[in-house]
C-alpha cells in the first residue's frame, strides 16, 4: 500500500464521525422524560425543598422545548411541574450538547433519532444535585 493510501486509511479511522460531518442534528421540538436524581440539601426551583439531612433519591418529569436552532447553537425552555426557565446550548463537533442555565451545567448526548439524554450537575455550599434524564421527542 502506498504512503498516501496509508495516510488516508489512518485519517478515516481517527476522525470521529461527528467531525467528518458539516451539519448538526436538528434538535428542535418538545422532549419529555423523568429524571433519575440524587439531591443533597434544600434543592432548587425544580426540586421541592427538604430538611432531610441525607441525600435523597427522586424522580421528576421534565420537558425541554427547543424552539430555535441555527447550526450548533440552540435555545428554548426547560420546565418541570414546579418551575420553568430559559436555556441556551451548543453542540460540539464530537456530538456532546452543552446547556447553560442559571443553576448548573447540563451535558447531553443524542442516543437515537428521537432520544436525548441530558445530565445536570449543580454544586454549592448548601445544595448539590446530580441527575440524568432520558428524553423522548414528542411527535
Amino acid at each position: 500500500m502506498s504512503r498516501h493510501a496509508w495516510i488516508v486509511a489512518l485519517a478515516t479511522l481517527l476522525i470521529p464521525p461527528a467531525m467528518a460531518q458539516n451539519t448538526f442534528p436538528d434538535l428542535r421540538g418538545t422532549w419529555k422524560g423523568d429524571s433519575e436524581s440524587i439531591v443533597w440539601g434544600p434543592g432548587n426551583a425544580h426540586y421541592p425543598a427538604s430538611q432531610q439531612a441525607d441525600p435523597r433519591l427522586t424522580s421528576i418529569p421534565f420537558t425541554i422545548t427547543i424552539d430555535k436552532q441555527e447550526g450548533r447553537r440552540l435555545s428554548g425552555t426547560f420546565s418541570s411541574p414546579q418551575s420553568s426557565e430559559p436555556v441556551i446550548g451548543v453542540i460540539s463537533r464530537t456530538g456532546t450538547i452543552f446547556f447553560a442555565d442559571d443553576d448548573g451545567t447540563d451535558f447531553g448526548t443524542l442516543i437515537g433519532p428521537n432520544r436525548l439524554e441530558i445530565c445536570h450537575l449543580q454544586g454549592g455550599p448548601d445544595t448539590r444535585i446530580a441527575a440524568c434524564t432520558e428524553y423522548t421527542r414528542q411527535q
